[in-house]
């Protein structure tokens, strides 16, 4: 069982930046690669980044556009995500997401999901 809390959302002004995390519970981080995924009111919930175990492959969405950074601290249990030059477009609830299969640029593998912390981008 793992439980993840995300951290770090809040209202931030366009070109603004946030950093969010995701600390994980258990002692099994490591095992599982991690996703970000975002939910806008209306719209389906979508990829934004995905890590693997290691860290070391990484894929994002083609929105992010280079503006988005993913890394993970597995002493720390911890996932991030840098979000950078936000845009109003932005705005969703952004959840992560532990997958044991490995990195996944869909829902439907991810094993377990946080709560989701909440971002606003003003413009």
């Amino acid at each position: 069982q793992v439980q993840l809390v995300e951290s770090g959302g809040g209202l931030v002004q366009a070109g603004g930046s946030l950093r969010l995390s995701c600390a994980a519970s258990g002692r099994t981080f490591s095992s599982y690669a991690m996703g970000w995924f975002r939910q806008a009111p209306g719209k389906e919930r979508e990829f934004v980044a995905t890590i693997s175990r290691g860290g070391s492959n990484i894929n994002y969405a083609d929105f992010v556009k280079g503006r988005f950074t993913i890394s993970r601290d597995n002493a720390k249990n911890t996932v991030y995500l840098q979000m950078n030059n936000l845009e109003p477009e932005d705005t969703a609830v952004y959840f992560c997401a532990a997958c044991a299969a490995g990195r996944s640029v869909v829902a439907a593998p991810y094993d377990y999901w946080g709560q989701g912390t909440q971002v606003t981008v003003s413009s």
